[in-house]
């Protein structure tokens, strides 16, 4: 007995639907993406070590003195604390040792004439040098 079988033909994929899946997540997906932002930052750190006086050069100091509630600090913005000097027992800044020491830096670097004063926010708005 002779079987008869139809000849069937392959049938194409249908991805209609799939297509239309990645139309629409593809924008989505690159509207929500995070793009990373690299940037760089360019630091000067103090020193860890006091006693920076001799290790600076006269293009780079940048002086600074701070008026603290105990002392009076002056040192380098990047070479970090040259000198604290602290209250003198009459409780007043000792303005004298801010000579010598403002002195010792002039003796130092003769060309250098700026300084940077940065009195703290609790600092009294009388005058502090007696």
């Amino acid at each position: 007995m002779r079987v008869r079988r139809l000849r069937r033909e392959p049938t194409g994929l249908d991805v209609t639907a799939f297509i239309n899946l990645i139309v629409v997540l593809v924008p989505f997906l690159l509207s929500t993406a995070v793009f990373t932002h690299l940037s760089v930052l360019d630091l000067s750190l103090p020193a860890q070590s006091t006693g920076a006086l001799e290790k600076l050069s006269a293009d780079k100091l940048n002086l600074e003195i701070v008026i603290r509630a105990d002392a009076i600090e002056v040192g380098d913005r990047i070479g970090g604390l040259i000198q604290s000097i602290p209250k003198t027992q009459a409780g007043h800044h000792d303005i004298a040792m801010l000579g010598t020491v403002a002195r010792t830096i002039k003796e130092r670097f003769p060309d250098k004439t700026d300084a940077t004063v940065l009195p703290e926010p609790t600092s009294p708005t009388t005058c502090w040098c007696r």
